[in-house]
């Protein structure tokens, strides 16, 4: 059987890939795998799936003789420090991040709070494996009480890490994306004191990352036109992610946050070796303005928690994602994009400046473009002789183009999509590269796979 863990968890399409049985599986794996006899905390983002899942997780947790505890729809990053701070035994999100609604997954962090091993993987695949039987939908969905408190909790810490700065005279726009978001964003930013306008705040899932969040920020650029603010912020789904748009519409995604974030640090003396650690998604240009001022960039492959065993293995304080996911030593680097957002409007106010003026003593970014080529097929479920074939042919097209730019080309862990990063010195050589390079590596994967 192939692993049914991707690169941020169990990652598909709800009733296809993730499914009532595999979900009651899960969660009586890891009750089984649970020595600590503490409960486990569970949470989900607002998809519809979300409540099947939760049911069908609880319900094999219940059947190991593990007890749990319901955060019910929060964002992600509470389901780790809530772990911590309450010595729980583990914790599980469901939520699909920033993928559309009709994919849902699984998220399993360890008593840490930390992602779990491959080794623990591996562990919780075997007894899934060794579960023979298929688990029915039960006729009735029972409605599980919520733990309101232990969110109360995670909301006053991410208060708390302002330090007693408010955010008075500061208008912000939020963009929630009927996410997770939506369950505290609006309430921390006000009571800090901010003037806040919050869009698409509805539970909805339905509609979560559906034009609009992190990964689509025309709502949010539209609203700032409409409702001149300071700045904005646009979560993903479970609101581990956050992109900023200062009030001349500028986008500031996970490499100006880190350029931006980390040169604070390094003027204050506490950034580790200057270093900050970031993914092969990584625009070259922040790369080159970060070493001009004497920092060290080091890249990992692409996923959280690539940056995260490099930021424990290197010591770092901060790194993160081109994506918006950034990990920072306050809250033990677990990516939380309302944490950021927090960070980013602090420094504004702290520093006495508008975001569109810090912006501008960012870095200039060399053009790329991402272009996502749509396989209809998990790479995953592939056999070793097509994939070792597909990676082949990949690097061979990072060799041939090498010369005239940069390109990075992966699968992505969870959609079947092929993603193809162009990155060159102007915006015409990168438009032209990357449809050539796209449209020619369409041709050989499908040759490959058919």
């Amino acid at each position: 059987m192939q692993s049914i863990f991707g690169t941020d968890g169990i990652r598909g399409r709800f009733n296809e890939e993730i499914t009532y049985s595999l979900a009651y599986k899960v969660g009586y794996a890891l009750g089984s795998t649970l020595k600590n006899k503490s409960p486990i905390l569970i949470g989900r983002d607002t998809r519809i799936s979300g409540d099947i899942l939760l049911q069908a997780i609880t319900q094999g947790i219940n059947q190991s003789g593990k007890k749990f505890i319901n955060l019910g729809i929060c964002p992600t990053p509470a389901i780790p420090f809530l772990i911590k701070q309450e010595n729980l035994s583990s914790g599980i999100m469901i939520s699909a991040s920033h993928n559309p609604p009709e994919y849902n997954g699984i998220k399993i962090f360890d008593h840490n709070g930390q992602k779990i091993t491959k080794y623990f993987e591996n562990k919780i695949q075997q007894l899934i494996e060794e579960t023979n039987q298929n688990i029915s939908v039960p006729k009735k969905i029972i409605p599980l009480n919520t733990n309101k408190d232990l969110m109360d909790i995670y909301i006053k810490s991410l208060i708390q890490t302002m330090g007693g700065e408010n955010l008075s005279g500061l208008k912000i726009i939020l963009d929630t994306c009927y996410g997770s978001a939506t369950t505290c964003a609006k309430e921390i930013f006000q009571s800090l004191g901010a003037d806040v306008i919050v869009i698409n705040n509805s539970k909805n899932g339905l509609k979560i990352n559906m034009n609009c969040g992190s990964t689509n920020l025309e709502p949010l650029k539209k609203a700032l036109r409409e409702n001149p603010a300071d700045m904005g912020f646009s979560f993903d789904g479970d609101a581990d992610r956050v992109i900023g748009i200062d009030s001349q519409g500028n986008v500031l995604d996970g490499d100006h946050i880190l350029f931006l974030w980390g040169r604070e640090l390094m003027e204050q003396k506490i950034l580790t070796n200057n270093l900050l650690i970031s993914t092969q998604m990584a625009n070259l240009g922040f790369e080159k303005a970060w070493k001009k001022i004497g920092g060290i960039l080091y890249r990992t492959d692409v996923g959280d928690k690539y940056v995260h065993d490099a930021i424990k293995k290197k010591k770092a304080i901060l790194g993160g994602e081109q994506s918006g996911h950034i990990l920072s030593k306050i809250n033990d680097f677990s990516g939380d994009g309302i944490l950021t957002a927090l960070q980013i409007s602090k420094y504004c106010k702290q520093k006495n400046i508008n975001l569109s003026d810090w912006f501008k003593s960012s870095f200039d970014p060399l053009p790329q473009k991402l272009t996502n080529i749509n396989l209809n097929i998990n790479i995953n479920k592939l056999n070793q002789e097509t994939k070792i074939l597909i990676n082949q042919t990949i690097e061979n097209f990072q060799k041939i183009y090498s010369d005239n730019c940069r390109v990075f080309i992966r699968p992505s862990g969870t959609e079947p999509l092929m993603r193809v990063l162009v990155e060159a010195k102007n915006h015409k050589k990168v438009h032209s590269l990357s449809s050539e390079i796209t449209e020619k590596l369409f041709l050989e994967i499908n040759k490959i796979i058919n």
